[in-house]
């Protein structure tokens, strides 16, 4: 097993992990602090509600666009100039004297992570061996893991007794720290613009068009069908799982970390294996949300899958984004950029079709329809090879001619949109 080389890399992984902790905690936290926001700023629930489901909607739309326009800036400038602004907006958000420039920060910040989201993985990657890229990956991802199970309470509390200000500009300090870090510890090999210094950074070892759409509709229906059912998890348990109020938030922090776990056991299972890693956890996810639908009354059967679904989405979260380096048409931001922006129509989408299952045929719906949904993405990833646009171009050819899809890597277009 090759180790992770260079204590600077490593120190720079770190930061990039804790980059993506700041990013999902600030994304996430106003949920939390929902009640306490609305009631100082004399806003409804469903306006509070905005600050997320307006972020979420401007990381889809903006995701793409940005990589295109930023994508001959040096990653370092990039990403120092990204977290910086992150600052800013939380300073912003932290001193709104209303609702308006809360909800502008809050857009501002939602701006920078659509970008952020597009190069940390390439640029993650990059410092290390292409080996080790599953490991790195997964490392960087336990950021992302970790938010919902330590970020989001620990502001959610920081708020309840400090004030909402606080826990925002307590991500603003956090932000300032990690922005520090990535500017000085990013290394050269990491630092220049995507695709652009012939290196690693930018180009996928195995591009190919066809399993890339795959990928990104399977991302799509899987995350779907993870959200149908997880957005209603708590009434879920209180309904079907007849759980006390009280024990909703052991459960749920049980499965926050599961997912970590999850995010942790996944990295050596990407390099050995990585469409195996994709798979496992998508059938996983199916076979758990089945059982939540059988065996939802029963409080030990429902405590397991809980926890085999938060273990599974997590590490199925990591296999996309290494499946994303791998076999990106073009760029690695630019495909980077898609399937995040494929996550968060997943999740926008997930959330929507579970609130219409509740209205119609109850709570008790949501499992099994995200569990179909998990299945269909599934059987989606298992048809990949037939999607493959560099394998049906190589058939009916003699051997030794050369297709178009074959030639050599370092002439793979750095910059095409996915």
């Amino acid at each position: 097993m090759t180790p992770l080389p260079g204590r600077r890399e490593k120190w720079a992984l770190a930061a990039l992990s804790v980059a993506c902790f700041a990013y999902v905690t600030t994304e996430v936290l106003p949920i939390g602090l929902l009640t306490v926001i609305a009631h100082d700023l004399r806003r409804s629930p469903s306006e509070t509600g905005f600050l997320v489901t307006g972020y979420a909607a401007v990381v889809v739309l903006a995701s793409l666009p940005l990589t295109r326009l930023t994508r001959r800036v040096p990653r370092r400038a990039l990403l120092t100039a990204t977290l910086g602004v992150l600052v800013l907006g939380s300073l912003l958000t932290a001193v709104a004297p209303g609702y308006p420039v809360l909800l502008g920060g809050r857009l501002l910040i939602a701006l920078t992570q659509a970008l952020f989201w597009s190069v940390v993985a390439p640029t993650a990657t990059a410092m290390f061996p292409p080996a080790v890229r599953g490991r790195v990956v997964a490392r960087m991802a336990i950021g992302n893991a970790l938010a919902p199970v330590l970020g989001v309470p620990a502001g959610t509390w920081l708020g309840q007794q400090a004030g909402w200000r606080v826990a925002l500009a307590a991500l603003a300090v956090l932000g300032l720290v990690t922005c520090v870090t990535v500017a000085t510890l990013l290394p050269p090999a990491a630092a220049g613009p995507g695709g652009e210094d012939g290196g690693q950074v930018g180009r996928a070892p195995a591009p190919d068009l066809g399993r890339y759409v795959t990928l990104v509709v399977a991302t799509v229906v899987g995350v779907t069908g993870f959200f149908t059912a997880y957005t209603y998890i708590t009434p879920y348990l209180l309904e079907v799982g007849d759980f006390a109020p009280g024990s909703l938030s052991p459960l749920l922090l049980a499965g926050g970390v599961a997912g970590v776990t999850g995010t942790v056991l996944v990295g050596r299972a990407l390099d050995r294996s990585p469409r195996g890693a994709l798979l496992t956890p998508l059938a996983v996810i199916t076979c758990a949300l089945l059982g939540l639908h059988a065996f939802g009354a029963v409080k030990a059967a429902t405590v397991v899958c809980l926890c085999l679904a938060g273990m599974a989405f997590s590490a199925l979260a990591a296999a996309i984004q290494n499946r994303t380096l791998q076999i990106a048409p073009g760029g690695t931001d630019l495909a980077s950029a898609g399937t995040s922006s494929a996550f968060n129509v997943g999740i926008a989408a997930g959330s929507m079709l579970g609130g219409a299952l509740i209205e119609g045929p109850g709570v008790h719906s949501v499992t099994l329809a995200g569990a179909v949904l998990a299945a269909v993405a599934l059987a989606a990833l298992l048809g990949e090879p037939w999607a493959a646009t560099g394998a049906r171009s190589a058939r009916g050819r003699a051997p030794g001619r050369r297709t178009r899809s074959a030639k050599p890597a370092g002439r793979t277009p750095s910059h095409t949109s996915a």
